[in-house]
């Protein structure tokens, strides 16, 4: 049978700060991101299955990228843990703010591979990461191809 390809779009609210950037993403700002999710896989031939025709429940997919990514993302602030944002953040954690610190500079190009990571292993073993797209404003997104990382 065919492989299929099928994605499933998410959307979430962000802050963050670019520690050592030179631009005015140095300073803490938010974006409204969307992410696209693409898997691969073969649809279930069993016409007993009950979700015969797919390649995975829609339904599936979004409790996956919502428990790894959206719950955890949505109206965060994300910083660096090696920068001194980590006072700033400890700041506002301390007020009640939602912060999370990665080890990596909080980019759509970072955030999106920390995404990848995440994703791929709570999928079906039967069911591929196939791309993700980060877009980070109506004109900017980072993208995650497997095919670029075998």
């Amino acid at each position: 049978m065919s492989k299929i390809r099928i994605t499933k779009q998410f959307s979430f609210e962000t802050g963050h700060a670019l520690y050592g950037y030179d631009g005015k993403c140095r300073n803490v700002h938010g974006h409204s991101y969307k992410l696209s999710v693409t898997v691969i896989g073969t649809p279930i031939a069993d016409s007993n299955h009950v979700k015969f025709g797919m390649v995975i429940d829609f339904t599936d997919l979004k409790k996956i990228v919502t428990e790894e990514i959206v719950d955890v993302f949505d109206h965060a602030t994300v910083f660096n843990k090696n920068t001194p944002h980590v006072e700033l953040a400890k700041e506002l954690s301390d007020r009640g703010h939602c912060v999370l610190l990665v080890d990596y500079q909080p980019t759509s190009e970072m955030m999106v591979i920390d995404f990848a990571e995440k994703i791929k292993q709570r999928l079906p073993e039967n069911i591929s990461l196939f791309s993700l797209r980060l877009q980070e404003t109506t004109t900017s997104f980072a993208e995650w191809f497997a095919s670029d990382n075998e």
